[in-house]
C-alpha cells in the first residue's frame, strides 16, 4: 500500500463514492462513503503495507452495502416497474430517450433477480471496474468463487435480456452517454 491515509481518501473517494452512487443513490453514496472512509480511518493501522489499498476499501463498502441489499432490490424492482431509474435522471423524453429508459428498465430488472452475492459480485466488476483479483480481496472470497459468481450473473443477465448488441452489463452508460 504505502500510501498515506490522506493520499487514499483524496485518490479512491470519488471512484468508490461514484459506485456506492450507482448501488444506492447519491444520498446513501454520501453516507455510505462516509462511513466507508471513517472505518478505514478507523482501521488504518492494521492495514497490510504489502497489500493494495483499494480492495481493502471496497470490501469494506461491501460490507456497507449488505445492509442496503433490502433497499436495493426494493429500487430496482421499482425501477423495473415504472421504467425510471430512481438514480439516474434526464428530463427529455425523445423516442431513442424511452427505449432506452425500456432497455435500462429490464437491466434493473434483471440485476433485482440475481441472488444477492451474484449481483455483488457483477457490479462491483461493472460500476467499480474491480478485476476478479480484486473482487476476491474486497469480499474475502477464494477467487474461482469469484469467477463462478460472476460466469452465473452473465449468464442469468445474458438469458434474461436477450442480448442483442442494446443493453450492456459489462459498461452501463451515464446519463451523458444516453441515446
Amino acid at each position: 500500500m504505502g500510501r498515506s491515509f490522506d493520499e487514499t481518501f483524496a485518490s479512491e473517494l470519488e471512484p468508490l463514492h461514484a459506485y456506492l452512487a450507482r448501488r444506492l443513490g447519491r444520498s446513501a453514496a454520501d453516507d455510505l462513503a462516509a462511513e466507508t472512509f471513517a472505518v478505514a480511518y478507523r482501521r488504518w493501522d492494521d492495514v497490510d503495507p504489502e497489500r493494495p489499498v483499494r480492495p481493502w476499501l471496497y470490501g469494506i463498502a461491501s460490507n456497507l452495502v449488505r445492509h442496503h441489499w433490502r433497499k436495493e432490490r426494493r429500487m430496482l424492482r421499482a425501477y423495473a416497474r415504472t421504467g425510471v431509474d430512481p438514480v439516474l435522471t434526464d428530463d427529455a423524453v425523445s423516442p431513442a430517450r424511452l427505449e432506452a429508459r425500456l432497455e435500462r428498465a429490464a437491466l434493473a430488472e434483471a440485476l433485482a433477480e440475481l441472488r444477492d452475492e451474484e449481483r455483488e459480485v457483477l457490479l462491483l466488476h461493472a460500476w467499480a471496474e474491480l478485476s476478479d483479483a480484486e473482487i476476491a480481496e474486497s469480499l474475502s472470497l477464494p477467487l474461482g468463487t469469484v469467477k463462478s459468481r460472476l460466469s452465473r450473473a452473465r449468464e442469468h443477465m445474458r438469458n434474461r435480456l436477450g442480448f442483442n448488441g442494446q443493453v450492456e452489463v459489462d459498461s452501463p452508460k451515464t446519463v451523458e452517454e444516453q441515446p
